[in-house]
């Protein structure tokens, strides 16, 4: 891995998501590069460090509240006191920053150019899937319509939640259909619904196909749950697992009784099934 001290070149940005778009930055970076994170304490796509799955770069975090009184100039000085050899920066057109967030690409670029002529600031830009541009904003907002498939798009891989394992409300394996039950406060939840999902189990490399559940579970106990059904055979799952959203099947509503919901559950699992026979797992 490349030390911050021979770190020539850096991508700067808030980074929820790890999209298409931010791996196009990331494209731009040479062998010895970082990638900085500024954090705003917003990030609900890719939380915490979970961005280290998406890119083969090393990260650094930066705390939004520890850069956002500086001005251009001591900006720019506190990113080469950390990386003493930086002579090339990449950013989004939309990159702004320092006080007010009153700077912009232009400023960056005149102010770090100044003092080294050779130095680069590359400047990425916007960049659309279908003729729509691509943001992290736009993401949140197609996983809370549960258009999992557009929110997919523009990733460039299935969106993903990570949870540990808490208890059900221990009806699910009597009377409908075993369950792993989930808590993953950190990511943002997709629309409540039903979802065709591979699911992770603990530490195993493999995905399972699944069936999974977001939601208030508004036919008996009306708690929120994240739960998900393994259809390739009853799994024991001890500490946590991996939720990969592939697409939405039907929305959350009341069922007359726990009969009608089984019916409903069944239906939505050859639903899965059915497509999920066409992926390579």
């Amino acid at each position: 891995m490349v030390s911050l001290k021979n770190s020539t070149s850096i991508a700067i940005g808030g980074f929820d998501g790890m999209h298409i778009g931010h791996q196009q930055l990331f494209n731009a970076l040479d062998e010895n590069s970082t990638i900085v994170v500024i954090e705003t304490g917003y990030a609900n796509i890719t939380p915490k460090k979970e961005r280290e799955n998406f890119s083969h770069h090393p990260i650094m975090y930066l705390e939004l509240d520890e850069i956002r009184h500086l001005s251009g100039k001591e900006f720019v000085a506190f990113l080469k006191e950390k990386f003493p050899k930086l002579n090339k920066i990449v950013v989004g057109y939309d990159f702004h920053f320092g006080k007010d967030r009153k700077y912009s690409f232009n400023d960056l670029r005149e102010i770090f150019l100044k003092e080294n002529e050779d130095a680069e600031v590359e400047v990425i830009d916007e960049v659309t899937l279908h003729g729509d541009s691509v943001h992290s904003h736009k993401i949140r907002l197609k996983l809370q319509i549960g258009d999992i498939k557009g929110a997919n798009g523009f990733l460039g891989h299935n969106y993903t939640v990570k949870g540990s394992v808490v208890r059900g409300q221990g009806i699910g394996k009597k009377e409908l259909v075993a369950t792993i039950n989930l808590e993953a406060k950190e990511y943002l939840m997709p629309k409540e619904g039903v979802y065709v999902t591979l699911t992770r189990i603990d530490d195993e490399e493999h995905f399972h196909p699944s069936v999974s559940f977001v939601g208030h579970r508004i036919t008996t106990d009306g708690s929120f749950a994240l739960e998900s059904h393994i259809l390739d055979g009853e799994v024991i799952c001890r500490e946590k697992a991996t939720i990969s959203f592939v697409s939405f099947i039907r929305e959350n509503r009341k069922f007359d009784s726990l009969e009608e919901l089984k019916k409903a559950i069944h239906k939505d699992i050859a639903t899965a099934s059915k497509e999920l026979k066409f992926l390579q797992l």
